[in-house]
């Protein structure tokens, strides 16, 4: 049908123009939060392309949502603005008839939600883990830059590397400053290397010299080797071993149930739901009084997205407390919204209102002067 066509044609205009809009606005935003992370060595300054693009992979899901919606809001309304919806409706048709376009356009980028949720944000969840986890356990070696002194993660050293180091795990002309209670080293080597002996991690110094000094006597010592060792993590864990309700896959959370893992399948499954529920609230939300203007239908259609998806994180917390079940609160938040928008879509259809059903359900004598 052309109308179906013409439509779906602009649903797809408004959707990529607000689809870059967001991911614009988002992108700038996970750069500058992780660029202060970086300032502050949260995050390792050569990785921070990669934390951003999984920040913003993990947070599409909400904006390909909020896309959709605003798009066949922003659709909708202006059909009723100039006056295409009163040309529809004087040929026989309803507003019902809209639901079979609006979802044909809409199917593709639900899969799309779905696949985000289920299976592409953990996965960017356990990528970012792995980045900022591997950035903290880094050895000390690892973490300094060639030709600038670094503190230690345990804030009692103090590195200097002369240059580059031609391994991940290996350091030329290594120098480290350390302090444990009274006693005060300097040690110098020509070369530095990590080993892991058990769940340890050691420096391996080579060809170097240690300068010990007892701040409390001042007394000091100069010692020179050809090997020396030195602890820098005990108990080392390995970044992947440890993953939490986010980062772990929907089949494990399914197999693993738990308060948590139930909260985390709300979450990703109610995202979907959510999708759905939106296109139909899209619907009935559009409706605008060309007389009036669109702002306020536009600003009530984000507080309406607003209030549902903090409804979503609220239940996400209550599930994961073990206040309530995740599939009563899903029945309850997500099939109280959709009888909610067939309801009022219902209303729309028949070209009711409020005042009208209270006008109906009262009796004639009521209605008699």
């Amino acid at each position: 049908m052309l109308f179906h066509s013409s439509l779906r044609k602009d649903l797809a205009r408004n959707f990529g123009a607000t689809l870059v809009i967001l991911v614009t606005i988002v992108m700038t935003i996970t750069l500058i939060r992780t660029l202060g992370q970086a300032s502050r060595g949260s995050v390792n300054p050569s990785e921070v392309m990669l934390v951003m693009g999984f920040s913003v992979l993990g947070q599409m899901t909400t904006i390909i949502t909020l896309s959709l919606f605003i798009a066949c809001v922003a659709t909708l309304s202006r059909m009723y603005g100039e006056s295409e919806m009163v040309i529809w409706f004087s040929s026989g048709q309803g507003l019902g008839q809209f639901i079979q376009p609006l979802f044909r356009f809409a199917w593709p980028i639900l899969l799309v939600i779905a696949m985000l949720s289920l299976l592409v944000s953990p996965w960017s969840q356990q990528q970012l883990q792995d980045l900022r986890q591997r950035f903290e356990k880094r050895n000390d070696v690892e973490r300094i830059a060639p030709g600038q002194f670094q503190e230690s993660s345990g804030g009692n050293r103090v590195f200097f590397i002369d240059k580059d180091s031609p391994g991940e795990r290996t350091g030329n002309n290594v120098f480290v400053s350390s302090r444990d209670g009274q006693l005060e080293s300097v040690t110098t080597a020509s070369r530095g290397r990590v080993e892991f002996v058990g769940n340890d991690r050691f420096l391996f110094l080579e060809n170097g010299q240690q300068w010990l000094t007892d701040l409390a006597t001042g007394e000091s010592r100069l010692t020179q080797f050809d090997r020396y060792q030195l602890l820098i993590d005990a108990n080392y864990v390995p970044p992947n071993s440890v993953r939490n309700s986010r980062q772990s896959t929907t089949w494990l959370l399914i197999d693993q149930r738990s308060p948590a893992n139930n909260a985390e399948l709300a979450w990703r499954f109610g995202l979907l739901f959510t999708a759905i529920n939106m296109v139909l609230l899209a619907l009935a939300l559009s409706a605008v009084n060309p007389r009036v203007g669109r702002s306020y239908h536009l600003g009530l259609a984000l507080f309406v997205f607003v209030a549902y998806y903090n409804l979503l994180t609220v239940g996400q917390s209550w599930i994961g407390a073990g206040r309530i079940g995740a599939l009563p609160y899903m029945l309850m938040l997500h099939g109280g919204v959709l009888s909610l928008a067939l309801a009022w879509l219902g209303l729309r259809h028949m070209n009711w209102s409020w005042r009208h059903l209270i006008l109906v359900t009262r009796s004639p004598r009521e209605l008699a002067p």
